[in-house]
């Protein structure tokens, strides 16, 4: 059974490029179809009735169009502008990291709703203002784990020895903490106090509401 020639899905837009003289190609993280590009032909008119559903930072319901290659989306209607991430230049750089972010740990076309949630739920915390450091913090521990990089913050990963409550070293490389012994054979180590590992252990372990 053939798929339909046209759908709908909700999306993030994450990114847009210039395509002719009118048109754009943007990249969308949905919640079903994780990341997808579609052709959005005519937004850069002044006159076009799509642009402004379409804009960086806006979580908008998309009706799409299949194509060969891209998609073409056809019709746009804003669920949310998230103004305050486009009118305080702070927040602009704050949400456009989180995007980027997104955009770059993620493949194309792979589903992870867990993800496009935590990405929704981190816009919308930004622009509720609070400690937007820690919200950033947040994101980015859920979003290595939500893309299979979850970081080891329990025990050191080349002894495998629960930590002892003294300055450990965090090693990207590694995929996590080490102790004092093991970090001497690292390059590259970040030395966390012992209040700033449990800082770490609790934005892990718990949801937004919590963390904050």
């Amino acid at each position: 059974m053939s798929k339909p020639r046209s759908y709908q899905t909700e999306a993030i837009i994450l990114k847009k490029i210039k395509l002719r003289e009118a048109d754009r190609i943007l990249t969308l993280y949905t919640p079903h179809l994780g990341k997808i590009g579609a052709v959005a032909k005519g937004v850069r008119r002044p006159r076009s009735k799509m642009a402004g559903h379409l804009e960086l930072l806006t979580h908008s319901l998309v009706t799409l169009a299949r194509g060969r290659n891209l998609d073409t989306v056809i019709g746009s209607q804003t669920i949310n502008s998230f103004l305050p991430l486009k009118t305080d230049l702070t927040l602009t750089s704050y949400a456009l990291y989180a995007i980027e972010l997104t955009e770059k740990f993620t493949p194309d076309d792979v589903e992870n709703y867990p993800l496009f949630q935590l990405l929704l739920e981190t816009m919308e915390h930004l622009c509720q203002g609070g400690n937007n450091e820690l919200t950033l913090r947040y994101f980015e521990l859920h979003l290595l784990n939500d893309v299979g990089y979850r970081p080891q913050l329990q025990q050191c990963v080349s002894c495998h020895q629960p930590l002892e409550p003294v300055i450990n070293s965090f090693s990207a490389s590694a995929g996590g903490m080490l102790c004092p012994r093991c970090c001497q054979t690292q390059f590259l180590v970040h030395p966390l106090s012992v209040n700033a590992l449990k800082v770490l252990r609790l934005l892990q372990s718990s949801d937004y509401n919590t963390a904050s």
